[in-house]
């Protein structure tokens, strides 16, 4: 095996407990605590959180919480000079290709913007083709001794803000959501009309009607390719997101899985791919009512409307705003179990799955103003359940 892969496959399997820390009550960083925010309430330990922290164009709260046994969520958040990068991954199967992910597109996404000198949504493209390809290849090098490998995959959104735009790419049913606000004039006043909750992405899973048509457009000759199976619409029976990186088993013949995993088989084999790998991209200018982005996995979104969530960040302070969105869902995920979120507190990992799933969350508010008269803010490397804080190198020079 080439060393490069021995390294990349090195750090993919690296023991959880190297850079997941559960226990957040014993960190002694300021950064991540916040007297008096939910007076009242015992903290929860399952959830990691970073209450407030600077970008070159604003500020941005970010939270996290852990259901499964495992987490299998992996986010991050980098800052720069001029840019910054939102990762939220929300892997299934396994946890290991949302971290592979988290440790590999924002480096393929950085390289390519300045070998190009800018950023745009070809860039950002190639990124996502050159991480998908970058797993396939452990994949061709492991599945002789370890098949299982092809089912392990992850949803994918990225936002990127570069100088004055935004960009915003997903594969996947996590999702992004522009809070703005809108303003009228009465008499000589100038007054705020509310928030208005705006989704950025598509939502790729079978469970939405637009998706299922795709499906069956692109393959007419597969009565199978979607239907429901416990009352869930799946793909081929097995899946509900539509794209992805990884679910080799459901992209390529060469990795087939049998009745030695009757979650994974497929009954034919496989005639072409049913799950792609190339994102939904959207570009936005940003305008003066941008006035903050909402970026999640499908966690939050079972529990709280687009619209909810907006609200929420506009009509509390910004300090510890994730964290306030993530309590927000888990008080009614745990009453639509017949549980009080205090019960759900005690629940180990791995029970509190059947009420709720992992969720990450980061708000980035933006400061318009601060587009004209940048601040220099340290550039820094920020992961979810991580206790350290890293340099980034997220700057991108424009080519004259």
């Amino acid at each position: 095996m080439y060393s490069w892969l021995r390294k990349i496959v090195s750090a993919c399997w690296q023991p959880l407990s190297q850079y997941v820390r559960m226990n957040k009550d014993d960190n002694s960083n300021s950064n991540n605590r916040s007297i008096g925010i939910f007076e009242g309430e015992e903290d929860d330990p399952s959830i990691w959180y970073k209450d407030l922290e600077k970008h070159f164009c604003g500020e941005f709260s970010f939270a996290a919480v852990q259901a499964n046994r495992i987490m299998e969520d992996h986010s991050q958040v980098e800052t720069g000079k001029n840019a910054t990068f939102i990762g939220v991954y929300d892997g299934h199967g396994s946890h290991e290709v949302a971290k592979y992910i988290s440790d590999n597109l924002f480096y393929h996404l950085l390289k390519l913007a300045r070998q190009n000198g800018t950023m745009s949504e070809g860039i950002i493209a190639n990124a996502f083709s050159a991480t998908e390809d970058g797993f396939f290849s452990i994949v061709k090098q492991l599945y002789p001794v370890n098949q299982i490998i092809a089912s392990w995959g992850s949803c994918c959104l990225v936002g990127v803000i570069w100088e004055r735009t935004l960009y915003v790419a997903n594969l996947g049913d996590s999702r992004a959501v522009l809070g703005s606000v809108g303003q009228r004039m009465i008499g000589c006043l100038c007054r705020s009309e509310g928030v208005t909750a705006k989704q950025l992405t598509k939502d790729h899973n079978a469970s939405v009607k637009e998706v299922r048509k795709e499906l069956r457009t692109l393959h007419p000759d597969d009565p199978q390719i979607v239907f429901q199976k416990f009352n869930v619409w799946r793909i081929k029976g097995i899946i509900q997101v539509s794209r992805s990186i990884g679910d080799a088993y459901l992209k390529s013949p060469d990795f087939p899985l049998d009745e030695s995993y009757p979650r994974f088989h497929l009954p034919e084999p496989l005639r072409r791919p049913v799950l792609r790998a190339d994102p939904s991209i959207c570009t936005r200018i940003l305008q003066p009512s941008d006035k903050f982005l909402i970026f999640a996995s499908d966690g939050l979104w079972e529990h709280l409307s687009n619209q909810e969530a907006a609200e929420i960040v506009y009509n509390n302070p910004r300090e510890g705003i994730a964290r306030r969105l993530l309590r927000s869902a888990l008080h009614k995920a745990s009453g639509k179990v017949n549980r009080s979120y205090d019960e759900l507190k005690g629940y180990d990992q791995g029970k509190r799955r059947s009420c709720h799933d992992d969720i990450s969350v980061v708000v980035v508010f933006v400061d318009y103003e601060m587009l004209e008269n940048k601040v220099p803010v340290p550039e820094r490397s920020f992961r979810a359940f991580t206790d350290t804080v890293a340099l980034s190198k997220v700057q991108v020079s424009r080519k004259e």
